[in-house]
């Protein structure tokens, strides 16, 4: 295959994968822009999922940030109301995909923990 052909599928492959991440921040009130920023994207994602920011620099410890990478898959497909075997297969092992469907599928981001923000629910009534 002709490098010019490599270079175009894996611009093609990296624009899917920060407009699905950005609709995935937008979703979950963070700045969509910050998918396009090392590191800072990698400290979204953590909060997306719920976990404390801190847990960017486990990314840097090897055979951890795999493990701490499926957890965050995990947290995030159930933050967006998605199951775990998505968050591993989606959002894991198929992330450019997985984040493009979350991103534009109907799927709400129901808070950190799964559980919805209904501190407006009381102001309300």
């Amino acid at each position: 295959m002709d490098s010019t052909v490599s270079s175009g599928i894996g611009l093609v492959v990296a624009l899917i994968g920060i407009v699905g991440l950005w609709q995935v921040f937008s979703k979950a009130g963070r700045p969509g822009w910050g998918a396009i920023i090392p590191i800072f994207n990698l400290y979204l994602l953590v909060k997306v999922a719920g976990r404390p920011g801190w847990w960017v620099l486990l990314y840097l410890v090897p055979v951890v940030n795999i493990v701490i990478h499926a957890i965050v898959a995990m947290d995030v497909a159930r933050n967006f109301g998605k199951s775990r075997a998505f968050g591993i297969v989606g959002l894991w092992l198929f992330s450019v995909i997985g984040f493009a469907i979350l991103g534009f599928s109907d799927a709400r981001y129901a808070g950190e923990r799964g559980v919805a923000d209904t501190s407006n629910v009381a102001a309300a009534y």
